[in-house]
């Protein structure tokens, strides 16, 4: 296992990238990441190492792809599986983290709507994201210092994507995931203390940066839009 080449396809402000770079560390795996441009185009090797989804992240062991976040940390923790277990030994502890884990997705989408919304949509875009937060807090988290409880594992990895997003979330939709989710924010704080977290997630105030010019164009986008309809209409 010393001499794999074990390479990532990776889009840095991608939570779905982090997942995967928050694996390999705690595994301790050496790797090589290969950046990919997304708001430009997509590399031929992304086209060819993912040709169904063409879409980030690929690890690529030993020049064989492996896609999709949650399959690339479940192939990371089968294949390096003497040090940092990712999942339980338990065959219902591992479904449970399994459903958990997936759950997380659901952010995904109302995140988007946040920082993509007009201003008399935050109210609805924050409710709908803060809910399932809530919902994993309660039922998930708990009082646990992790949500494995005191091993550090799936479910953390597949949350921490989305922590480094949290202040643009924030900001876009004025409010306080630690007014709102105290049990979550004190988690990722936790989590934080790791290097193996600290040293793989993106810089927030970079990614809130990097969508604020990004909604800027999107606006932009739409006035123009909508200005050549108008004149084509005269």
């Amino acid at each position: 296992m010393e001499n794999d080449e074990v390479i990532l396809l990776d889009f840095w402000p991608s939570m779905f990238c982090m997942r995967v770079k928050v694996a390999l560390a705690e595994k301790e795996i050496k790797y090589e990441i290969k950046e990919e441009d997304l708001f430009s185009s997509k590399s031929s090797l992304l086209l060819k190492m993912n040709p169904v989804h063409k879409k980030i992240p690929v690890l690529v062991h030993n020049r064989k792809p492996v896609c999709e976040s949650f399959i690339i940390v479940e192939y990371i923790n089968e294949i390096w599986k003497d040090k940092a277990p990712l999942l339980p030994s338990d065959p219902y502890e591992r479904a449970q983290a399994r459903f958990w884990a997936k759950y997380t997705d659901k952010l995904y989408d109302f995140g988007t709507r946040i920082w993509t919304a007009k201003r008399e949509e935050f109210a609805g875009g924050k409710k709908d994201f803060i809910d399932p937060l809530k919902l994993l807090e309660e039922a998930a988290l708990g009082d646990k210092p992790y949500f494995g409880g005191e091993s550090f594992g799936f479910v953390d990895i597949a949350l921490l994507g989305f922590y480094s997003w949290f202040y643009t979330y924030e900001t876009f939709g004025n409010f306080s995931i630690e007014a709102e989710c105290p049990k979550i924010a004190a988690w990722g704080k936790r989590c934080m203390q790791r290097d193996s977290v600290s040293k793989s997630l993106a810089d927030p105030h970079k990614i809130c940066e990097i969508k604020t010019i990004f909604k800027c164009w999107l606006v932009e986008s739409q006035y123009c839009l909508c200005n050549s309809a108008a004149a084509a209409s005269l």
